[in-house]
């Protein structure tokens, strides 16, 4: 399983693991200041794509000296992935995206290296980004109103299940990154099941129930979060039937 995520994560191209590991838990200690590197209170753009595109801010080199990641580190399907990303990217992300549907269906050579391979890294990159900046502006907040990352459908969706980002800050260690059993549009907590079903994913953590319950209680912005997640469901439902149906009638008026 470690090989298969390692393989999908360099397919992302969105540096190695433990860069990402690093930079992940950066983001969670210093979340929204100035040592995040992807900082909402900086704006949208920057939380968005503007931080990948210039020099980390000041704090972010100072305090990513703490972070330790000696967990991962010892971990040779990491090391092995660090050690040979460039490469491994490269094959993965660019060569082989392009090769297939040229040698294989005979599609035109540029064709395929923009559309298989360009127009899907952008497309997998503005879903990763969405979480960093969308889900940390605009959303529910049914677990703690008083941190900026929310809950929000949309992102859920775009990222295969990291939308639900209010409760992934306030329980970071849940390894379904959302409350409730019916995956949400959560096809990676889907995947992790999948992976526990034939033995390859075990230990699984959770929250209990009535932790979530006394949180919410607490801090949340609802005292009713299963009322507020049908809210959405009747919105994104509406909101998918009135793209589906104004399609509809492009093709046949």
């Amino acid at each position: 399983m470690r090989l298969l995520l390692a393989i999908f994560q360099t397919i992302g191209i969105q540096y190695s693991i433990l860069n990402w590991v690093r930079d992940h838990r950066l983001h969670h200690k210093y979340t929204d200041t100035d040592a995040d590197p992807h900082n909402s209170t900086r704006g949208f753009f920057f939380s968005h794509i503007g931080w990948s595109l210039i020099l980390p801010h000041p704090e972010v080199t100072e305090k990513v000296k703490v972070i330790d990641t000696s967990d991962v580190e010892k971990d040779w399907v990491v090391v092995w992935q660090y050690k040979l990303y460039a490469p491994f990217a490269v094959f993965l992300c660019y060569i082989l995206p392009t090769w297939v549907p040229w040698y294989f269906w005979g599609e035109d050579l540029w064709v395929a290296h923009c559309v298989a391979t360009q127009l899907r890294h952008v497309i997998t990159l503005h879903g990763t980004f969405l979480i960093n900046s969308v889900a940390h502006m605009w959303g529910n907040k049914p677990y703690d109103k008083n941190i900026n990352p929310t809950e929000n459908l949309f992102v859920s969706v775009a990222s295969f299940g990291d939308g639900w980002h209010n409760y992934h800050h306030v329980f970071p260690w849940d390894y379904k990154n959302a409350e409730l059993w019916n995956y949400k549009f959560n096809i990676s907590t889907a995947f992790v099941d999948l992976c526990a079903l034939i033995g390859w994913a075990y230990d699984l953590k959770t929250v209990p129930t009535d932790m979530i319950q006394k949180r919410v209680a607490r801090t949340g912005m609802f005292t009713n979060v299963k009322k507020v997640k049908r809210i959405e469901y009747t919105l994104f439902i509406l909101a998918s039937s009135r793209v589906f149906l104004s399609y509809h009638y492009q093709l046949f008026p």
